[in-house]
């Protein structure tokens, strides 16, 4: 029998993190044509309407139930806003491994809500599945998603050589790939030993391709 993550949403003190729903639409299509998502994963360039919906409405919801990962929307508890989303791929369910990918909307950046997100879904990692590891992979020149790993308490591991694509700006105003290395970051259960608590709320939730 196939292992799968459960439905469920994940509660700190600013975020919800849960299932996406086509209300999500607009503002993930929106999130997703901004300039650094096209520059650092592999997400379709122009985004559209139609492929927000199929992620939310078939993509998320078949990798999910074939246990490959998870996505969560990441919204602000108060406004309900969705302002990001965090993805679990490549789950390998024997080693209890999976890789944890975050994209933040422009609109909220700077508020700290990628480690914030990411560290609720350590937590819960950790302590409600059991789980034992889990990887990132941030483009050599992405600063910001390495600053994240590196709060979250992440333990570089080494690098992958010339084995990430990112995106660049043509003179057209077009994008071409570009090729570097990928940074490799690992997380354990003992790395959050003693680490900020404040992830308390996991109950009752519902994965895209690479990205950081």
């Amino acid at each position: 029998m196939t292992s799968t993550f459960p439905n469920i949403s994940i509660s700190t003190e600013r975020l919800v993190l849960r299932p996406l729903d086509e209300d999500d639409v607009p503002a993930m299509t929106e999130m997703m044509n901004d300039e650094q998502v096209a520059a650092w994963t592999d997400v379709p360039q122009p985004f559209t309407e139609d492929g927000a919906r199929h992620w939310i409405t078939a993509w998320a919801p078949a990798e999910r139930a074939a246990g490959h990962g998870l996505d969560l929307a990441v919204t602000e508890f108060l406004t309900q806003r969705l302002v990001g989303i965090v993805q679990l791929t490549k789950t390998d369910w024997r080693i209890r491994s999976t890789e944890l990918s975050y994209i933040i909307a422009p609109w909220a950046r700077g508020e700290g809500y990628a480690s914030e997100a990411a560290l609720a879904t350590a937590h819960w990692l950790f302590g409600d599945q059991d789980f034992e590891r889990i990887e990132l992979r941030t483009a050599a020149d992405n600063t910001a998603s390495q600053q994240v790993a590196q709060k979250i308490g992440c333990i570089s591991e080494g690098v992958l050589r010339n084995a990430c694509i990112v995106h660049v700006r043509t003179a057209d105003g077009g994008w071409t790939d570009a090729r570097t290395d990928f940074i490799v970051w690992s997380l354990l259960p003992e790395d959050l030993e003693g680490g900020d608590e404040q992830f308390a709320d996991t109950s009752g939730f519902s994965s895209y391709s690479d990205w950081n």
